[in-house]
């Protein structure tokens, strides 16, 4: 990674990167954070996130000051009577917050329209973001005035991210994740798989069965095969794990396998997931936040995809597989097929 000059660096006391959700897209974008610490040791780096996406971000090294909005809870309330006017006053109140920050440089790494009002919100007088043809919503580029067409060897949304640091002279290597595991969130997992029997060389293996939206989820009753193919073919004890809404989902899958041999997860916060995902000898998952949290903990991690692309957004890091239905749908992609790829990473050398 090549610093900038010693002139560039003076200007550049104070960098806001402006990432908002989901939980995924912040974990790509991950890499970023860490570029800038490494080419500016000396700046200021704070990150604008979602209320909801807060807790990835909270206490990272590599970070000073994390700045959470809640655009949700905006939405919400202006369907509500005099809800306008309550927005309207939270808005002014972090469009104060932010100016006072006095940033130097706004990154806008979202391509929306709410990311980019924000991203106009800093003043900086450098604010950087894609080109009108590489936004979510082309509108966005109206509030940047350093626009980044990726190169197209930059495939992966992770390597697209950090094309956005060019107009600041960073040159960067290889993309580098560091999500930090919490002590106490380490022996709480800790002591519930020791109670469930699992030792250190057990071929555990995590399981999400959920989705962001019903297109991107593959069946239950193909995790279910996968599951108990898994443990009677691999010798893996199955792991489920499972967000809001998403229980029932991992009672079905769990609900046929032999005896001991699949492990229903707590209710987990943010930090006991990635404490059992650190400890996972593979994670397999349809494209969300967890699957991608596995890839960056270095966990090997299988993702299925369906409307989405995998070399776009698929899992990132060299022990990470994306398998791709071949009709675009999530039922098509077979379970034998994501059965063959789970046994070949799970013999795969460490």
């Amino acid at each position: 990674m090549s610093p900038p000059s010693s002139g560039t660096r003076g200007s550049l006391g104070r960098i806001a990167i402006v990432k908002l959700s989901s939980l995924g897209d912040v974990i790509h974008a991950l890499p970023v954070a860490r570029a800038l610490r490494q080419a500016l040791p000396e700046a200021e780096l704070t990150w604008i996130v979602e209320a909801r996406e807060y807790a990835i971000l909270r206490d990272h090294p590599d970070l000073d000051a994390v700045l959470p909005v809640d655009t949700r809870l905006w939405r919400r309330l202006i369907r509500r009577p005099a809800g306008m006017r309550q927005v309207w006053d939270k808005v002014g109140r972090l469009r104060t917050r932010i100016r006072r920050a006095r940033f130097d440089v706004a990154i806008d790494l979202q391509g929306l329209l709410k990311s980019g009002l924000l991203t106009a919100y800093t003043g900086a007088p450098v604010r950087i973001g894609f080109s009108a043809s590489h936004c979510r919503e082309r509108w966005n580029a109206l509030f940047t005035n350093r626009r980044v067409s990726p190169p197209d060897s930059a495939t992966h949304v992770v390597e697209q991210y950090l094309a956005l640091l060019e107009p600041l002279g960073i040159a960067t290597g290889t993309p580098e994740f560091h999500v930090p595991v919490p002590a106490q969130a380490c022996r709480r997992m800790d002591d519930f798989l020791g109670k469930e029997g699992v030792k250190p060389a057990d071929r555990l293996v995590a399981i999400n069965p959920g989705a962001g939206r019903p297109e991107k989820q593959w069946p239950v009753a193909h995790f279910r095969t996968l599951a108990e193919r898994l443990v009677t073919e691999a010798g893996a004890r199955v792991l489920l794990v499972w967000g809001p809404d998403e229980a029932h989902m991992a009672r079905q899958i769990g609900l046929r396998l032999p005896g001991g041999s699949a492990l229903m997860a707590p209710p987990t916060d943010l930090g006991e997931l990635t404490a059992l995902l650190a400890r996972s000898r593979l994670m397999i998952a349809n494209d969300t936040g967890p699957l991608h949290l596995a890839a960056a903990l270095g966990t090997p991690a299988l993702g299925l995809f369906g409307p989405t692309r995998a070399d776009r957004n698929g899992p990132f890091g060299p022990r990470c597989r994306g398998l791709e239905s071949p009709d675009r749908t999530m039922a098509a992609l077979s379970p034998a097929r994501v059965f063959a790829a789970a046994r070949e990473m799970l013999e795969a050398p460490a």
